[in-house]
């Protein structure tokens, strides 16, 4: 499916290895493998795709494996959900694995005894400092600081590591931390804390451990026990690599990886912090991690995006050395340009209005045969009804109109959409005032909206008719936050929600042929613009969501 999606195209991760696995380089005659490693405390939103991409492109593009390692090395907010809802995501996308699903923790035992094999060497100590007192003992530029534990004994580290492992201690009373360099103008390498003490539950290794190594101190081991050769990581690890490459050569590793970041990806008018997509859920601003106005993969397939589009945009970016900001316009871009192919036409009327053709006979009805993508013959075809009564759209219908107005209003023609031309004739109004019906006379010589006599006619209008129209609920969604970045200045970003982010609208109008639902099949309603059968559907009461409008802001951009 991947090859199918889109090429992979160059960057500068590929001149990398290029380099590393040509004559003399560091990888020469090795096949390239690479790692996604997400840690399942929450699930995978739009930023993860382009590591997704990269990760598992990368290694299309050079012929070698990518493996899914889910970085499990902090108990506290795992959950198996999370990680059966990764490897969906990365499925559905297109991307395989195989058989290559890989666990941190599987790697706990090996990460003991190198974390004792540092302590050996002279290289890791127990501290006893509290996270403060650590913090107040780093220094700043000018100053090192050391902590007081710095030249304990080794054999008593040792004893004090092992205790730590067999619970004897509670939580926060004792770290281990690597030995480096107190002086060094990169902090994580003024004797990081590489384990610390944590009494949970582990959702995989249950209370078998009770010690927990950090990020920095697993992932270039976990890198080297399964021989990746380019750990491609996000820009803000750069200033970890010295840490990562200490690790890697002052342990007896079976193999020495090499790291190289690239700018993670941001998107504007959204959040993309775990903590706070979690906080939009369990605060319920948001219905669950799959609201179609949540970034997450999950939101955005339930509101109609297509594996195909998301992999097209973030292959569109690019890879770069520099963080910047996408415009959500591209996306919405990426998106249209794929369903404008592929999706279904159809005739839905989102806020109905009765039009009655006076001069068609009440009990005919005719049947037309309608394209269902003008893209692609070989999409077919489709029978829908015409008959007297008809539903359009209550902005189709005005009794004064503004200037450029094409469609009805008293005494004025249109096309109605593969059917006739009709005249507006007049309008019913109720006692406050509201039209509830609008009246028109078809020309009969005008089938299939032809003008045999050659006069214009500059509207065109959809409709349904009300002999077999299916109610359908329509949710209108736009941009969960009403400014571009709502995690910058000093506000909290849940006062930036949109109050209208989400608008049902309930009684709508769609044809007989889509009372019967297929989850995630998409349509474009004609004139209005693509939507997505949603999982609250049932037959005879189908539910769309709106994908993405007919107007392309990035495009006129």
């Amino acid at each position: 499916m991947a090859d199918e999606i889109m090429e992979i195209t160059g960057n500068f991760i590929h001149d990398f290895i290029e380099e590393d696995i040509g004559k003399g380089g560091r990888f020469e005659k090795q096949e390239v493998h690479t790692r996604f490693p997400p840690e399942p405390n929450g699930y995978l939103h739009i930023g993860h795709v382009k590591a997704i991409c990269i990760d598992f492109g990368t290694a299309e593009k050079f012929g070698g494996k990518c493996n899914l390692r889910m970085d499990d090395t902090n108990p506290t907010k795992e959950d198996v959900e999370y990680v059966d809802a990764i490897k969906n995501d990365i499925k559905w996308l297109g991307f395989n694995w195989y058989d290559r699903v890989y666990y941190a923790s599987e790697y706990f035992a090996q990460m003991y005894d190198f974390a004792c094999e540092l302590i050996r060497k002279g290289l890791a100590y127990v501290c006893q400092l509290t996270p403060d007192e650590v913090r107040a003992n780093r220094g700043d530029l000018n100053t090192p600081a050391a902590s007081p534990y710095r030249d304990r004994p080794i054999e008593q580290s040792l004893d004090l590591f092992q205790r730590m492992k067999n619970g004897e201690f509670p939580d926060g009373a004792m770290t281990l931390r690597a030995k480096i360099d107190l002086a060094s103008g990169n902090f994580n390498m003024r004797d990081p804390v590489i384990y610390r003490i944590n009494h949970m539950t582990h959702h995989s290794t249950g209370n078998e451990w009770c010690i927990y190594p950090m990020y920095d101190f697993a992932h270039p081991i976990e890198d080297a026990l399964e021989g990746i050769t380019h750990s491609l990581c996000s820009l803000e690890f750069e200033a970890h690599r010295p840490l990562y490459d200490w690790v890697i050569n002052n342990i007896s590793a079976p193999s020495k990886p090499r790291q190289i970041e690239f700018a993670r990806l941001n998107i504007n008018n959204t959040v993309m912090s775990k903590r706070k997509l979690r906080q939009l859920v369990e605060e319920n601003y948001v219905s669950g991690w799959d609201d179609p106005r949540m970034p997450t993969l999950c939101g955005l397939r339930r509101r109609g995006y297509t594996p195909k589009s998301i992999r097209n945009f973030c292959d569109r970016i690019g890879v770069a050395k520099v963080n910047s900001t996408v415009e959500y316009s591209f996306l919405e871009h990426c998106l249209r340009e794929d369903l404008n192919d592929t999706a279904q036409r159809t005739m839905a009327v989102l806020r109905p209005l009765k039009l009655v053709i006076t001069n068609y006979p009440e009990d005919k009805v005719e049947y037309f045969e309608v394209e269902n993508n003008p893209n692609h013959p070989e999409a077919g075809t489709r029978t829908v009804s015409f008959s007297r009564e008809i539903y359009i759209e209550q902005d189709d219908f005005t009794e004064n109109p503004p200037k450029g107005y094409f469609r009805l209003f008293p005494n004025n023609e249109v096309r109605l959409k593969t059917t006739y031309i009709v005249r507006c004739t007049g309008c019913k109004k109720d006692n406050n005032g509201n039209v509830i019906e609008v009246y028109a006379e078809y020309d009969p010589a005008t089938r299939g909206g032809n003008t045999p006599d050659g006069r214009k006619v500059k509207g065109t209008i959809h409709w349904v008719d009300t002999r077999n129209a299916v109610d359908a609920e329509v949710r209108l969604y736009d941009n969960l936050f009403t400014v571009e970045n709502p995690e910058a200045g000093d506000k909290n970003f849940l006062d930036y929600i949109n109050p209208n982010s989400l608008t049902i609208l309930k009684n709508c109008k769609v044809e007989e042929s889509m009372a019967n639902v297929i989850p995630q099949k998409s349509y474009q309603f004609m004139r209005q613009g693509y939507f997505c059968v949603d999982s609250d559907s049932t037959d005879g009461h189908p539910v769309f969501n709106r994908a993405v409008s007919l107007k392309d802001s990035f495009k006129r951009k």
